[in-house]
């Protein structure tokens, strides 16, 4: 009877167990199926199959639509409102929420390293180029796998490491010195004027664009501008222009020299020290701005990006350092006078030997990185997100249309491809007979470094440093930062 009794239970159990592996619904984290159960049921052998089968799929429809909500934390906030409305449309459409936060200007990092602390981190954040990936790569997944990364026209573009993706770009952008084409016209139609320069085709170095500049200053008043130049915006969080963007020139041309490199940024990663060689060529085309700006150096550190913008837009100054993404910026100004067939780029020049040949500074340092950390069906909801934004016809419009992106990306036609004039002129730009400038900030050592910059640069421009004090301090924190 004991014998009978215990076989009883035996089988009993082996029944109960078969039910539960049979009924219970896989986690979307299993990568294998239940050994046990397969044989001893070989009838469910085609469902546990199908099962692992749908497991395997990147793109499994049923596992994202479980995953209520994802969480993007946004780098520009000139463009947040734009992405509230794409996550709205989003929602609509998949029923996943898309959770937008935009860091404040210039604290991208530190907002990051917070957000990343808390139960609900980010599930997609930005990267900027390897220097970014060094500091986050515990948090990046690898994403060469998905149908984001094939899509890129230029897989080069990615930041990898070894076999694994963990950076897509996308975006293309080019900065340069941007100018108001009927203000230069008028100009060029003065007959007193005190060059022999008649069009914008004959500035391609300093030497030529400071003889223009400075005739157009004593000029002002037959211009009806202010100044030629925008106000140089040196207020806290609004110095990027000239800490990062014009900072790139000197330390292309530097790391350009170092001939055991062939690219600039590499070249940038591997220096622990920088002697700043064209430093005084920075200082060319920045006093060149301060000299001939609509406001008086006292006043820079009061500015901000969108004085200097509104400047520009509303005729105030003739010209601006900034990128292909100011179009929107500038048309949505009240009052803005600038047509869009006025707008156009030029290079930013600083009087390198050569620059004749040099053409704006195209590249990007916005990448999109999938975090590691979180569960992998909210990693699949986010890649998700990406893929809809950048193939489906209301993300691309999106893309093209609303945020100005000349996306990297074969999912693009011509007809879908940016229309503002900006990004127009950086195309142009791109077919002529020029060498690009890379942007070799990517190889920049911290924010730190660059916050260091911006401060000696305000502290020069209100005449409580001299320029030799600025060249140290440049020096000196990028060995520091380089050191940590």
């Amino acid at each position: 009877m004991k014998l009978k009794k215990l076989f009883a239970i035996m089988i009993a159990t082996v029944l109960l167990v078969s039910s539960f592996t049979g009924c219970g619904k896989k986690d979307s984290n299993e990568t294998t199926t239940d050994e046990t159960a397969t044989k001893t049921e070989q009838s469910d052998t085609s469902t546990a199959d199908d099962a692992a089968a749908n497991e395997s799929s990147e793109s499994d429809t049923t596992e994202t639509n479980k995953v209520d909500e994802i969480y993007f934390l946004n780098f520009k906030p000139e463009i947040a409102e734009v992405y509230d409305k794409i996550a709205a449309d989003y929602e609509a459409e998949t029923g996943v929420k898309v959770k937008v936060v935009t860091a404040a200007s210039g604290t991208y990092e530190q907002t990051l390293k917070s957000e990343v602390a808390k139960s609900e981190p980010p599930t997609i954040f930005q990267l900027n180029g390897p220097v970014g990936y060094d500091s986050w790569k515990d948090y990046c997944l690898d994403l060469n796998d998905t149908k984001l990364y094939s899509y890129l026209s230029d897989p080069s573009l990615a930041v990898t490491s070894g076999e694994g993706v963990y950076g897509i770009p996308y975006v293309v952008e080019g900065y340069g010195i941007i100018y108001n084409n009927a203000i230069m016209s008028k100009y060029f139609a003065l007959t007193d004027r005190a060059t022999s320069v008649a069009s914008m085709d004959e500035i391609n170095n300093f030497a030529t664009l400071k003889a223009v500049v400075e005739d157009m200053s004593a000029r002002k008043a037959d211009l009806g501008i202010e100044g030629v130049f925008a106000s140089t915006s040196l207020s806290a969080g609004e110095q990027w222009r000239w800490q990062t963007h014009l900072a790139n020139m000197p330390l292309y041309y530097e790391f350009k020299d170092n001939t055991a490199f062939d690219n600039t940024i590499l070249a940038g990663l591997a220096a622990n020290e920088i002697t700043f060689k064209y430093s005084d060529n920075y200082k060319n085309i920045f006093d060149l701005y301060l000299n001939n700006s609509c406001t008086a150096k006292g006043l820079l550190g009061s500015k901000t990006v969108a004085d200097s913008m509104a400047d520009f837009a509303l005729g105030k100054a003739a010209m601006v350092q900034n990128g292909n993404w100011a179009w929107s910026q500038i048309s949505s100004v009240e009052g803005n006078v600038v047509k869009a067939e006025d707008i156009r780029f030029m290079p930013i020049y600083t009087g390198v030997a050569g620059e004749e040949k040099q053409g704006l500074c195209v590249g990007t340092e916005n990448y999109f990185a999938i975090n590691s950390k979180v569960a992998p069906e909210v990693q699949q909801a986010s890649i998700a997100f990406l893929e809809w934004l950048f193939s489906s016809e209301k993300g691309k419009s999106y893309v093209t249309n609303d945020l100005g992106f000349m996306a990297p990306f074969t999912t693009f036609t011509d007809a879908e491809k940016p229309a503002d004039p900006l990004a127009k002129d950086v195309l142009a730009w791109m077919e002529k007979d020029v060498t690009s400038v890379v942007w070799t900030f990517a190889a920049f050592p911290s924010e730190e470094f660059k916050n260091y910059f911006g401060d000696a640069l305000l502290e020069y421009a209100q005449d409580s440093k001299s320029w030799d004090e600025v060249k140290q301090i440049v020096i000196d924190s990028w060995k520091s930062e380089k050191a940590k």
